[in-house]
């Protein structure tokens, strides 16, 4: 076959492997019929109308060289060349199904390799995260570190398990802790120098300010370890001291722990307080249900005995008046039905105080020779006798037996009680334990206040009789009862017993 480019062929061209010097190309793919310098060593091609392969130098868009740069164009398209030839001995002369599947699982290699690539990155990601968060661990612990030198510690504080009290405490303690790095807890002078030296007299005053602060700080975290729902006056007053204290101990150089910070201690103190107060009353609460629920089950136990007494009673009288009718006794028959009416009357009145759990007894008692003239103890009473109660309260606890002003039966006791106890609730001796049910009250006071809630009483005694105290040398006139004046409009029906 002829080298000159003009007598070549359709369908003959440059063999890219370069083992022959011209190869055929049927428009798909490369026949088996190559050419050498000599002519052609296979039979004939066929002679449908070829296709030039893609890459090929030759054909009708030949590259054109430039006059200028041939030498540049000559070495890319060496490069080129050689770029094919690499891609050719890596893949071969492959199908173009085969070349598409290469690259499909090229392209699945990729993708496998840009998720490790992110699996890799996330757990990166997570590595500097948890490195960040022991950094600021080790800030916080450096931190701490710095304040205690200060003597401020994480001390266990009543009201870290309040709901309502441990978010301001959690502010508080960070505030205490702002000040503190801030340099705004202490103050003293700026200007004192020590053996001559300015940078020595800094340092002193630097030193004794710690030492000093180290002490005020100890002293609050005792009294809040110290204080008691009702001594936060006197653990204020406390703190208060240790302040005056560091100031005289620190005069020299003008040293003193600041208002500010010391409002905040004072304000720490406060919310001890107020949380062991919350605990106190909700105990005394506690305490005061189930008193109230033992009382009721007193005054039920009573109420129960007290209807199977009448029950038999009953029975005992339907037994003679049967004995009497057959006997034909009618002024005995009589006599039985006026007492078993009177039975009769008793049982449902039982059931009535069963039935209705507001009702009850009411009672203004005060005791002169324990607690004073003008003290009395306000409550009520479900007890089948009220005395009873009113005994109990005068046992071996107190020195004397309480005198009854007034004690009558209503059908809401309860809710005279409630009355009684809102109104004179600034005067209650003991606003923690509300289950103490004395007031700072005269009983003439408490029967004014009987009279605006519109409860009927038959008679009210004003002076306490005081037998025991009087006997015992107490000294005053004996009670004298008083009639109050007439009832007003119809309100809770009350029947009293003297």
């Amino acid at each position: 076959m002829n080298d000159n480019p003009q007598s070549v062929p359709p369908g003959w061209y440059p063999d890219p492997t370069a083992r022959h010097a011209q190869r055929y190309w049927d428009g798909q793919g490369w026949t088996e019929h190559v050419a050498s310098k000599k002519g052609v060593q296979s039979t004939d091609p066929p002679t449908r109308e070829p296709v030039e392969p893609a890459g090929s130098a030759v054909g009708a868009t030949a590259k054109k060289v430039p006059v200028f740069g041939a030498r540049r164009v000559a070495k890319e398209s060496l490069e080129e060349n050689a770029r094919l030839q690499r891609l050719i001995d890596e893949h071969g002369l492959r199908e173009l199904a085969e070349v598409e599947k290469a690259v499909e699982g090229v392209r699945a290699q990729l993708d496998a390799a840009q998720q490790e690539l992110k699996a890799e990155r996330a757990a990166v990601q997570g590595a500097l995260a948890e490195r960040a968060a022991v950094q600021s661990q080790v800030l916080d612990l450096r931190s701490a570190v710095e304040l205690q030198e200060f003597g401020l510690y994480d001390v266990e504080h009543p009201a870290e398990s309040s709901v309502s009290l441990g978010t301001g405490l959690e502010t508080l303690r960070v505030e205490i802790k702002q000040a503190i790095s801030a340099g705004h807890a202490t103050t003293a002078t700026t200007n004192f120098t020590f053996n001559n030296s300015a940078a020595k007299g800094r340092k002193f005053v630097r030193d004794m300010s710690k030492l000093m602060l180290r002490a005020y700080n100890a002293e609050a975290e005792n009294c809040v370890k110290t204080v008691r729902a009702g001594n936060l006056s006197a653990a204020q007053k406390r703190l208060g001291a240790a302040v005056d204290q560091i100031a005289r101990l620190g005069s020299m150089i003008d040293l003193r722990v600041t208002p500010y910070f010391h409002g905040l201690r004072l304000r720490e103190l406060e919310l001890a307080s107020r949380h062991l107060q919350a605990l106190q009353i909700e105990r005394e609460l506690e305490r005061a249900r189930r008193e109230e629920l033992r009382q009721q089950r007193l005054a039920e136990q009573e109420l129960a005995r007290e209807k199977e007494r009448l029950e038999k009673e009953r029975a005992h009288y339907l037994v003679v008046l049967s004995t009497l009718e057959g006997n034909g006794d009618e002024s005995g028959v009589a006599r039985i039905r006026e007492k078993l009416a009177d039975v009769e009357r008793a049982i449902e009145e039982v059931d009535y105080r069963v039935a209705n759990i507001r009702a009850g007894y009411v009672y203004v008692i005060s005791n002169i020779g324990s607690f004073g003239p003008e003290v009395v103890k306000i409550g009520m009473t479900r007890r089948l006798d009220p005395m009873d109660r009113v005994n109990e309260l005068g046992d071996a606890s107190v020195p004397f037996r309480f005198d009854v002003h007034a004690l009558f039966f209503a059908e809401d006791a309860v809710g005279i009680e409630t009355g009684l106890h809102q109104r004179f609730a600034e005067r209650r001796l003991n606003k923690i334990n509300l289950r103490r049910e004395y007031f700072r009250v005269t009983p003439g006071e408490v029967l004014e206040a009987l009279r605006e809630q519109r409860v009927e009483l038959l008679e009210f005694t004003l002076e306490a009789a005081a037998p025991e105290w009087r006997s015992s040398g107490g000294h005053g006139q004996l009670a004298s009862p008083v009639q109050p004046d007439e009832v007003g409009e119809s309100g809770s029906q009350v029947t009293a017993v003297a």
